[in-house]
């Protein structure tokens, strides 16, 4: 035997530690397979999940942009209506804005205008006369005379907005480069009234002069004076200040004025009229449409043109946003 052998096994040894470590190799193996698979199956589904996610919030888009598209047509419809009209009034059906309220009492037959009677969704909008403030585009015109006239009239506008001092002489004076187009430096002809930054107008000033300005496809067009706020009224007919714009005002909700000449009866004896600039019927018009789907809103907003029964889009613009949780109601 050899010397420091038992039992004549000496040379052999134990392959037990071997098989372990195999054992253990092959649990580590299998344990990162099901790592990996169930990464891969929980990133399957949660792909599968944000696809129907995006799905739906596009299907709910679309359908709410149809569902503006019929409200630009509801408004269309009405305004057609009111075509015939002697004259153009705040009496009308047009001027009645439409208060939001749930779509489902529009649509459910039935009454059921519960959280299952349809989309949990809100409708809004009026209708606005884009002629009962001061057409911008009017600043374009070349008579120096009269393009003096159109600035006095947009100047009184800024100081009662409280613009920047020189917020009319930028506005006068970037239309009339926009609209000579010779210039190789001349801005674009703006289209909306945000456009109106492209001229260097501040956006501070803009939403000063919303109220009381439009900016439409043709100049020339005059003011209602049955639908224009005191301000515009002030500011065209130069020979009244605000307290005489009042009394206009006061006079018309007793009934619209049928002719121009009929403010006559209610101003200073010997009052100039600027008559080219004042008229009792409009045909331009803004339409605001709005829906809200949880805290997602669109907005449409939609200038129209009526030409005697025929009402035609002229701009369209769509704004989409999200709303703060506070803000929902």
């Amino acid at each position: 035997m050899i010397p420091g052998s038992k039992g004549g096994r000496a040379g052999t040894s134990c392959p037990r530690p071997q098989r372990t470590r195999q054992r253990g190799a092959a649990i580590l193996v299998a344990m990162l397979l099901l790592a990996v698979v169930a990464t891969l199956a929980s990133s399957m589904i949660w792909l599968q999940h944000r696809a129907v996610q995006v799905e739906t919030a596009e299907r709910a888009r679309a359908q709410i942009i149809w569902i503006l598209h019929g409200a630009i047509d509801w408004a269309r419809l009405i305004l057609r209506t009111d075509a015939t009209a002697e004259t153009t009034n705040l009496a009308q059906a047009w001027a009645t804005p439409l208060e939001e309220a749930r779509l489902s009492t529009f649509l459910a037959a039935d009454g059921n205008t519960g959280p299952d009677g349809g989309l949990d969704a809100f409708l809004g909008g009026a209708i606005t006369d884009a002629q009962s403030r001061y057409n911008l585009r009017n600043l374009a015109e070349t008579d120096p005379t009269v393009q003096a006239q159109e600035v006095a009239i947009l100047r009184r506008l800024c100081q009662w907005a409280g613009c920047s001092d020189d917020a009319a002489g930028r506005i006068a004076k970037g239309l009339r480069q926009a609209a000579g187009g010779t210039d190789a430096d001349a801005p674009l002809m703006p289209q909306r009234l945000d456009d109106l930054t492209w001229l260097g107008v501040s956006t501070a000033d803009i939403e000063r002069l919303r109220p009381w300005v439009s900016l439409l496809p043709a100049g020339g067009k005059p003011i209602n004076v049955n639908t224009a706020p005191r301000e515009v009224l002030a500011a065209v007919i130069e020979a009244i200040d605000l307290g005489g714009a009042d009394r206009l005002i006061q006079a018309r909700r007793n009934g619209p004025f049928k002719t121009v000449d009929a403010l006559r009866e209610h101003l200073p004896s010997g009052t100039e009229l600027p008559l080219a600039r004042l008229a009792v019927k409009s045909d331009f018009f803004e339409v605001r449409g709005r829906m809200r789907l949880d805290d997602r809103v669109i907005e449409e907003l939609a200038l129209l043109e009526r030409q005697g029964r025929e009402v035609r889009t002229r701009q369209r613009v769509r704004v989409q946003r999200v709303l703060d949780s506070q803000a929902v109601r």
